[in-house]
């Protein structure tokens, strides 16, 4: 049982675990937050699950969690870890279930005031373009083989296909397509999962809002992402939908056997891994690449059909309709990048669960539009609240491999929320705040209640307090879309 008192305070917002605490550690436990966030993380498993990262072989400087954290699979959800390329591994479970869960952010050129009149007719028309909910059907069906084009190309198929401009896709991580995916390796199950749901939003945390920028903390960041106080934009958060559920679900059985056959040792069957060179591992790689290609690729599609809600509500009711991309970033991905370590440049297999890249100015990875100003860091709040939009600092490439929170981070299970608020009464909360909700199930309502999350402003002060990104601009939400 660890207690706060074996953390070692290293900073305002950082806490560590040292190597010694268990003689299996191959590094330290590190967490970023404050000490009342340490203290819910020590309140389930979160610090268990990291200090069972921080056994695993080829490990790096540290296993880490990020403010939002809490207990998940394997990793605690706001995980990073990252692993030599050569002879590390991979795991699943520092990936998680929705491979590629990300965020998409949309800017308009109105206010509040002049989206206000419409926003009963907007929230009805975004909710029809955009199903949500368990199971449910997308706007496009589609064939085998323009699956197999989804998964080698994600958001590159949507500009094929006329749901993507340019500036869109310079406006995506990894420009929407992660180059190493490979069709034939995602098995038969998720294929079939995957083909009739692009274009949803699904359920659980997936949402989509209506936004207003209500604080700017940099303005001239702020400006370089085209963005200013009282502006209304758009949050689309959702991932991989049943495709990648399953390719993680099929994965995790598949390297079952390879701990034993490879010599690895792990703390916990959660964190099955494979060396990052084994056929194991490869084919991983390849079936999650093009998970997160997959997710890519519905973002982009529901960013087209809110394009289109908003051009049905508003076209020649407004001075204009139309949206700009700000950012769209991952959440649950492990990446091959360059890191500094130790003044040498090595190749890392980055695993990031539940948490954000925060790259900073001027680094190679980062497109045209945003190199000179760094990376966007999309940080949606709980339904209800603030979400924030952060950028990378350079700090944040030695503390944290450039990465950031993701999210809120939930405080009690889904079950938990269930169990203590009602869907109705969470509905009568949000109109009391001016917020509009469009929602297919009252339970999924209840189980997104905002009391289920931790106060996202505490863990955006303990990013900017840690040093792993800036804070830009707030906004808050005027209506709600969930599954």
């Amino acid at each position: 049982m660890v207690t706060i008192h074996e953390f070692e305070q290293i900073g305002p917002y950082a806490w560590e675990l040292p190597q010694g605490f268990d003689r299996r550690m191959r590094a330290p436990a590190r967490i970023y937050g404050s000490s009342g966030i340490v203290d819910a993380a020590l309140a389930d498993r979160s610090v268990e699950q990291l200090v069972n990262v921080a056994m695993l072989p080829g490990i790096i400087r540290f296993a880490m969690a990020m403010p939002d954290v809490h207990q998940g699979y394997g990793f605690p959800i706001g995980g990073v870890a990252a692993f030599d390329a050569v002879d590390g591994i991979v795991s699943p479970g520092g990936v998680g279930y929705d491979i590629n869960c990300g965020v998409r952010m949309l800017a308009t050129r109105l206010d509040e005031a002049e989206v206000a009149p419409y926003i009963g007719d907007l929230a009805t028309a975004l909710y029809r373009r955009c199903p949500s909910g368990v199971g449910e059907k997308g706007t496009l069906r589609l064939s085998s083989r323009e699956l197999d084009r989804v998964l080698a190309h994600g958001a590159r198929w949507a500009r094929e296909r006329g749901y993507a401009t340019d500036e869109d896709l310079a406006r995506t991580e990894s420009g929407g397509c992660l180059d190493d995916a490979r069709a034939e390796a995602v098995p038969d199950r998720a294929r079939e999962r995957g083909l009739p749901q692009m274009g949803s939003l699904g359920s659980g945390n997936h949402f989509l809002e209506l936004d207003v920028v209500d604080r700017v903390f940099d303005p001239e960041t702020a400006a370089a992402f085209g963005l200013q106080s009282g502006q209304v934009v758009v949050q689309i958060h959702c991932g991989s939908r049943g495709l990648g559920h399953e390719v993680c679900t099929q994965y995790l059985r598949r390297l079952q056997g390879a701990p034993q056959r490879y010599g690895i040792e792990i703390p916990d069957r959660e964190l099955v891994a494979a060396p990052l060179d084994s056929i194991e591992g490869r084919d991983y790689m390849a079936a999650m690449a093009a998970a997160a290609n997959y997710a890519f690729a519905n973002r982009q599609v529901l960013a087209h059909s809110v394009r289109a809600a908003f051009e049905e509500v508003l076209a020649g009711k407004v001075r204009d309709w139309h949206l700009r991309q700000v950012y769209d970033v991952a959440h649950n991905i492990a990446k091959v990048e360059v890191h500094s370590i130790e003044g040498k440049s090595r190749k890392l297999v980055v695993h990031r669960k539940g948490a954000t890249r925060a790259f900073p100015a001027g680094h190679p990875e980062l497109s045209g539009a945003y190199r000179a100003v760094g990376q966007p860091v999309l940080v949606p709040g709980s339904m209800g609240t603030a979400s924030y939009v952060l950028v990378g600092r350079a700090d944040s490439m030695a503390l944290s491999f450039g990465s950031s929170c993701h999210g809120a981070g939930r405080t009690m299970s889904r079950h938990e929320a269930t169990r203590r608020a009602q869907g109705a009464h969470v509905l009568e909360r949000l109109a009391e705040s001016g917020i509009t909700v469009r929602a297919q199930s009252m339970r999924g309502l209840a189980e997104e209640a905002p009391e289920a999350y931790k106060d996202v402003d505490e863990v955006v002060e303990s990013v900017s307090g840690a040093g792993l990104a800036r804070k830009v601009a707030r906004v808050h939400p005027i209506a709600v879309i969930k599954g």
